[in-house]
């Protein structure tokens, strides 16, 4: 399976625009500039679009392993932080808020952490990654 986006930018870092367009069109042409990456711009930016990445991988990855325990979650809300400094992504955390009837602390926190190693986002990054989480 291959999955594509597209990205054009038009002009210099500081001044110029962007747009991005994924395969789906669920981002058709979405904006992104030096205001939106770096100050409070409206429109998008590959740090946020990251976290989403993350944050969907790991619910997701987590859901399967739940399952093949035996537990179905009611939900999984998970946030997910990513800090760019000095030039690089250094950190991508997850704060997961989750329902899972039946299921013990201690299950729950082995396949939480089985997720964060393992969901492929996860393996993707090169940083580090953290996880907190509620139980319900």
């Amino acid at each position: 399976m291959i999955r594509k986006a597209t990205a054009v930018w038009n002009g210099s870092g500081k001044e110029g625009t962007g747009h991005l367009t994924t395969q789906s069109t669920i981002l058709n042409q979405s904006q992104y500039s030096y205001l939106t990456r770096f100050e409070d711009g409206i429109g998008t930016n590959p740090e946020e679009l990251v976290a989403a990445a993350h944050a969907g991988c790991f619910s997701m990855k987590l859901s399967f392993l739940l399952a093949g325990e035996g537990f179905i979650p009611d939900e999984l809300e998970t946030t997910c932080s990513i800090k760019l400094e000095n030039g690089g992504i250094t950190s991508s955390h997850l704060a997961l808020k989750a329902r899972v009837s039946g299921i013990s602390d201690e299950k729950f926190a082995e396949l939480v952490k089985n997720a964060e190693e393992n969901c492929p986002i996860s393996k993707l990054l090169n940083t580090e990654i953290s996880v907190e989480f509620t139980l319900n």
